[in-house]
């Protein structure tokens, strides 16, 4: 049509601007929180120590200690108890007490017998064997342990009847001897010692 400017045909569009950059590569997936230390269980709060005893007071301090047990006597040759000298009738009895096995019995009836028969009889212990005499005139039997017997022996012996069986190298003196399986009899020996008690006997 006359008069009209031509339409001028619109300019192809420029490109427009370039795309985007790519869209960064896939987001790294979050990192986990970091997990939190798991809390130690709390610690036992410390046992109290027990108070302290007090420590013991040094022997001395205690009243009265106990006694010592006393010592078993030894035994010498023959088994005959080894006893300190003493007189009376403690050491005596001592004496009776060690000796071994059978004989410790024979002593004691033997010791009774001679308190029986002579009741003022004075005892002692001397040369680890028990002596009986009689106040002013000396003594008239001792005993000794010899491995299978009981020596007694009557220092007046020769002179009492009938004689005591053993003899000995002392014309004044003799013998009886107590044997495990034979005892002794007690009517006999008591005889001897009512006669040996009314003679003077040996004084050391």
């Amino acid at each position: 049509m006359a008069g009209r400017k031509p339409i001028k045909s619109a300019k192809p569009a420029k490109a427009t601007k370039k795309a985007a950059p790519r869209r960064a590569a896939a987001k790294a997936p979050a990192k986990a929180p970091a997990r939190k230390a798991a809390k130690a269980p709390p610690k036992p709060a410390p046992k109290a120590k027990p108070a302290r005893k007090p420590a013991p007071k040094p022997a001395a301090a205690k009243a009265k200690a106990s006694p010592a047990t006393p010592k078993k006597p030894v035994l010498l040759s023959g088994g005959n108890p080894q006893i300190a000298k003493g007189d009376g009738d403690a050491p005596v009895q001592a004496y009776i007490a060690a000796m071994p096995g059978w004989k410790r019995e024979a002593g004691r009836r033997l010791d009774k017998l001679i308190a029986r028969t002579v009741p003022t009889v004075r005892k002692a212990v001397k040369w680890n064997s028990p002596f009986y005499g009689m106040e002013g005139q000396g003594w008239f039997l001792a005993v000794h342990c010899f491995t299978s017997y009981i020596k007694v022996a009557f220092f007046r012996g020769s002179s009492l009847t009938p004689q005591p069986p053993v003899e000995s190298k002392d014309p004044n003196a003799r013998y009886f001897h107590i044997h495990e399986d034979s005892g002794f009899d007690e009517k006999q020996v008591a005889n001897w010692i009512r006669q040996a008690s009314q003679i003077p006997g040996w004084v050391p």
